[in-house]
């Protein structure tokens, strides 16, 4: 029994050292990717035709409170009352308008970023396995790398065409 724990004790060192462990920066690759310039393209053109909507429905807002102030001492208190609750319900109209853009516009960029994403995980995985490494880690979030550690960076930019 001695023997075996021996034994075991001995390859272990052996086993820890037969590891390779790598390492790529994640942010530093997917800000480098070809697509992202696409990915940014279209998003500024959809972000800029929210941008003009939002634009013509303040211009009607603001149309509508100068029509208010100019007619106000004309008007009967019901249609005072009547005018304010229109413009009142624009307002609101506007605001849930520009919290929905808001949130299409963060769901239309992880529908366009996904694609990328997958492309670099894959791209890591497999450089990974045809440089033979145990694990490899996302330098943002370590404190601290080895000099021991190989960076994949290189080789993972390469296999993307990143420059």
């Amino acid at each position: 029994m001695k023997k075996i724990f021996f034994a075991i004790a001995l390859m272990l060192p052996m086993l820890a050292s037969a590891q390779k462990f790598g390492h790529v920066n994640t942010q530093e690759l997917f800000s480098q990717m070809p697509e992202l310039k696409a990915v940014q393209a279209r998003m500024d053109s959809i972000q800029s035709d929210y941008e003009n909507q939002f634009v013509v429905m303040r211009e009607e807002f603001n149309k509508k409170v100068a029509d208010y102030q100019q007619a106000e001492p004309t008007l009967t208190e019901s249609m005072k009352q009547f005018r304010q609750q229109e413009l009142t319900e624009l307002q609101q109209r506007i605001e849930v308008f520009a919290q929905t853009v808001q949130q299409d516009l963060q769901k239309k960029q992880q529908e366009l970023v996904a694609p990328i994403q997958e492309r670099m995980v894959k791209t890591i995985k497999a450089v990974g396995e045809e440089q033979g490494m145990t694990y490899v880690f996302d330098t943002v979030a370590l404190i601290y790398i080895s000099p021991d550690a190989i960076d994949l960076n290189p080789a993972v930019k390469a296999k993307l065409g990143i420059k």
